[in-house]
């Protein structure tokens, strides 16, 4: 047997094996834990986020109590920057945060400035506030629903403002973490 058919036969199994993943993540069979360790990099919303968003994908549901200081207000944005950029079509946006009582006109004005700024691309942001929210979860209307146990603020701040990852949440170094994700279809709920 020569290398081309080698390499053709692994990539032939390779194919395969995608399929049959793409398979169990269709039918709800899929749960992945991944695990964030402390100071690792390349964890961006796009990285990963972007597996699990797909055409038909047009509703996002984001449950995280800690959307409220500045820094948390970004990393909303830039989430719903990361879904504007993908191939799908997100038309709502729902947010469920807790009211920041130190600072909520802060709070506020950003919240109602990024819901112009969505407005603007079509896409509807719905803000409710919960005092009683604690739970991190995303969950999109194509069935996929995501834990991170520190929600959208896993990043730690970066080491400047003129440094690598200030800019490239892949350069950005996390906190750790766990991201749960699994399909809708293969939970039960009551």
């Amino acid at each position: 047997m020569d290398w081309d058919e080698k390499i053709k036969g692994y990539m032939d199994r390779a194919e395969q094996i995608k399929d049959h993943v793409n398979k169990l993540k269709e039918e709800g069979k899929y749960h992945e834990q991944i695990k964030i360790a402390a100071s690792s990099t390349g964890f961006s919303y796009e990285s990963l986020f972007k597996p699990y968003i797909r055409d038909g994908l047009t509703e996002v549901w984001v449950e995280d109590p800690y959307v409220r200081h500045v820094h948390q207000l970004y990393n909303f944005l830039r989430f719903c920057e990361m879904l504007l950029k993908c191939q799908c079509k997100v038309k709502t946006i729902h947010l469920l945060t807790s009211q920041d009582e130190d600072s909520s006109a802060q709070q506020t004005s950003a919240l109602a400035e990024i819901k112009q700024s969505l407005r603007s691309q079509n896409v509807c942001l719905d803000i409710q506030y919960s005092s009683t929210i604690h739970d991190r979860e995303i969950r999109f209307n194509n069935g996929w629903i995501i834990k991170i146990g520190r929600g959208l603020d896993y990043f730690k701040k970066p080491k400047g403002r003129f440094s690598v990852g200030y800019c490239d949440y892949d350069f950005r170094e996390c906190h750790e973490t766990t991201v749960d994700v699994f399909h809708a279809k293969h939970t039960k709920t009551t």
